[in-house]
């Protein structure tokens, strides 16, 4: 091991000593994966394999804002209910990724899997616009035999492997198994601030040879990240996060944005995953029967704030595991039943519990819930309003959904928030900061509402 390894580690030890104190802050959620201490942000790697679940994460251990080393966290389960945590996986400890251990996947090979993902590189010795001079993006695979031991470092492609027309912002491998070898589908900017993805293959998933650039005819968005690629009853969907596309009412309302293409790659067939204001970088992954998808609950570049998570030590969580179903070309979410098995009594809405499931059905135009005192969800004839009354929301204003919900499911953990309306044909995911937990209801709509327990979860560091 490098000295550098050496001191990160020693690094991680340091801040992870601080887990117990930080377990004890009021906002902690109790059935959502957060960071142990310091910050989290896009999952990574997830995977099924020899009946555990995978749960890799953006892990900075030292800072809450994200400051220090940018690691991957490891969490694994086997049954989505009781997780143990174990520590941090994947260093930025070489020269290849220097500046961070930056998003990948994991592909399932054998007893283990093997882990690709970005090494970050930002040179120092001079000004750069780290855009089209100044970062390195070096794709990365690393070996793991047993799900838990990690073998040495392989550089695959490093920024002169890439085409000439992309910038230096290529990133974010999802590497699948075909029945012809290895897909890697890599997000991208092209020069002249046009999102796209590059599309690699490999007969034996370390030497891949570019196939196929895919953009849409017209600009959307200047990045693409987190692309995922995979097919579902028949239909095939390109997912990205794209960076810089337009506002408007019903779209595109967040800072960035999370969807996929259904059809044609072309900016009319986009459908965005969530409407809300915390969800960005998703990932998929098939465990046997089903895809399940975990979202950021977070979102970079914003006007608003967790403050009060910072103050206790960590910032930023994911959201629940979603199992996706394709209904005429488009995806729905629910989430997974696991997340069932943690539903306790019904309780009366006016009762203080700070982690609840809520079913809203026979919902009639004009009805509106309040949630906690701070957060509004108005249901009009043809669209849903989500606004935020007073301080829970931190600087979150407003958000609109074009959907006449009839149906409404909402996961309420502490200070993350899922609703999801029909069935999950849209979502909303946000994080409040409330200081009551009960519930009003007006207008004509049913409403039941359960407590909900919390994931076991223990931490496990290896040595």
């Amino acid at each position: 091991m490098t000295e550098r390894g050496r001191e990160l580690r020693r690094l991680a030890a340091e801040a992870e000593s601080k887990i117990s104190a930080v377990a004890a802050g009021r906002y902690r959620c109790k059935y959502h994966l957060m960071p142990p201490v310091g910050w989290m942000n896009d999952p990574n790697g997830l995977c099924k394999v020899n009946g555990l679940y995978h749960v890799f994460f953006q892990y900075a251990p030292q800072g809450a804002d994200g400051s220090g080393m940018r690691s991957w966290g490891h969490y694994a389960s086997s049954d989505l209910e009781h997780w143990k945590f174990y520590g941090v996986a994947i260093y930025p400890d070489t020269e290849d990724d220097a500046d961070g251990a930056y998003s990948g996947s994991a592909v399932p090979e054998g007893n283990g899997f093997d882990i690709y993902y970005t090494g970050n590189v930002k040179h120092k010795d001079k000004v750069y616009d780290y855009i089209t001079d100044g970062r390195e993006s070096n794709t990365i695979r690393i070996r793991c035999e047993d799900g838990f031991t990690f073998g040495e470092k392989q550089v695959l492609m490093r920024t002169p492997d890439y085409p000439k027309q992309f910038t230096r912002h290529i990133r974010d491998p999802k590497v699948v198994k075909t029945a012809g070898g290895y897909e890697m589908t890599l997000g991208g900017r092209l020069s002249g601030d046009r999102g796209a993805v590059l599309i690699y293959h490999s007969g034996n998933g370390t030497d891949f040879s570019l196939r196929e650039i895919v953009t849409t005819p017209e600009k959307f968005g200047y990045m693409w990240e987190c692309p995922d690629r995979f097919e579902l009853d028949g239909e095939k969907f390109l997912c990205v996060s794209p960076q810089g596309v337009p506002h408007e009412k019903y779209k595109f309302q967040s800072t960035y944005s999370s969807g996929y293409f259904s059809g044609a790659v072309e900016a009319g067939n986009f459908i965005e995953w969530d409407m809300g204001f915390d969800f960005y970088a998703p990932q998929t992954f098939f465990d046997g029967r089903r895809r399940l998808l975990y979202g950021w609950v977070g979102m970079p570049d914003v006007p608003y704030d967790n403050l009060p998570t910072i103050a206790e030590g960590w910032q930023h969580a994911l959201t629940v595991p979603r199992v996706l179903s394709c209904r005429d070309g488009k995806l729905y979410q629910t989430p997974a039943e696991e997340i069932g098995a943690l539903r306790g009594e019904k309780i009366p809405l006016d009762r203080q519990c700070d982690s609840f499931e809520l079913i809203l059905d026979d919902i009639q135009e004009g009805a509106k819930v309040v949630l906690c005192g701070c957060l509004e969800i108005l249901f009009g004839r043809s669209e849903c309003v989500f606004r935020f009354q007073e301080e829970g929301g931190r600087g979150r204003t407003v958000r609109y959904a074009d959907i006449a919900a009839k149906d409404v499911r909402i996961l309420m953990d502490v200070s993350v928030c899922e609703i999801y309306l029909n069935g999950g044909e849209k979502v909303f995911t946000t994080r409040l900061y409330p200081n009551s937990y009960s519930v009003k209801v007006d207008g004509k709509c049913q409403a039941e509402r359960y407590a909900m327990g919390a994931y076991g979860i223990q931490i496990e560091k290896l040595p």
